[in-house]
């Protein structure tokens, strides 16, 4: 198939080789691309991984898009998720952000030991704390202007549900190594797929429905009795997929020549 025959654009390079896609990159300036190109992004059936840089405009504009805007204005962005969890009445552990005037009032709300996490681009567990003491809030306080304390939720094991376009392609339990209580596997953490409660994975689904985050890891924890979501990922890794043989390319163009994307 030729360029000529392509319905399909992409930006990012998520779908780079896929015959029925044509990838074009991503150029700073619009009028970066050529003349054709522009025609291109613009009469496009789907432009697919917008990025950041143009997700906004194309929508604006009214192409069709995937994922949608809202996987990438929630990405990365946990102020943002938490309010949009309780906006929604989505599940989530207790949590509150406070702005340097309100550092004192952090231990009137919680006791130790607590979670204190970077406010952005803190994953892979990167920049996730136990805090148990004084001295170690204030350390993170040091530190962040801006303090994310959230819930500790004893734990044996999180849940992850990647879910395409809403419907969930995967799920895996997420286990801490011994001392760490971070289940990333980028923190030393291990995966299993023993079974999966349906609930779980209703909940994780609902959570992405109501968020509109439809190219997404959900994070799920069971506490007093029932599942909250922890958070959203964007990024989120394909180690599980690839122990499992799925190939998250060939799932997504699948989706986009059947019609279930957008």
């Amino acid at each position: 198939m030729g360029d000529e025959r392509k319905r399909f654009v992409a930006l990012g390079s998520r779908l780079k080789g896929v015959p029925e896609v044509d990838t074009l990159g991503v150029r700073p300036n619009f009028l970066d691309y050529s003349p054709r190109e522009r025609e291109r992004i613009l009469t496009a059936d789907m432009v697919l991984f917008p990025t950041l840089n143009y997700v906004q405009f194309l929508t604006t504009s009214g192409r069709k898009i995937f994922p949608s805007l809202e996987t990438y204005l929630y990405a990365d962005e946990k102020i943002k998720q938490t309010t949009l969890f309780y906006m929604l009445g989505i599940p989530h552990p207790h949590t509150r952000v406070y702005y340097r005037l309100h550092h004192n009032d952090i231990l009137k709300d919680f006791a130790f030991p607590f979670v204190a996490k970077i406010p952005r681009s803190s994953a892979r567990g990167r920049g996730v704390y136990k805090i148990d003491s004084k001295e170690a809030l204030d350390a993170y306080l040091e530190l962040n202007k801006i303090a994310y304390i959230q819930e500790y939720v004893p734990h044996e094991q999180d849940l992850r549900v990647v879910l395409i376009n809403y419907e969930p392609v995967l799920a895996y339990w997420r286990i801490p190594c011994s001392g760490n209580f971070r289940s990333n596997l980028a923190q030393g953490g291990t995966i299993s797929f023993d079974p999966i409660p349906q609930e779980a994975v209703e909940t994780a689904q609902n959570a992405a429905r109501k968020c509109r985050l439809n190219d997404v890891g959900i994070d799920l924890i069971h506490s007093r009795g029932r599942w909250q979501v922890l958070e959203a990922n964007m990024k989120y890794g394909r180690k599980g997929l690839q122990m499992q043989g799925l190939d998250l390319k060939e799932i997504i163009r699948k989706k986009l020549l059947s019609g279930e994307l957008g």
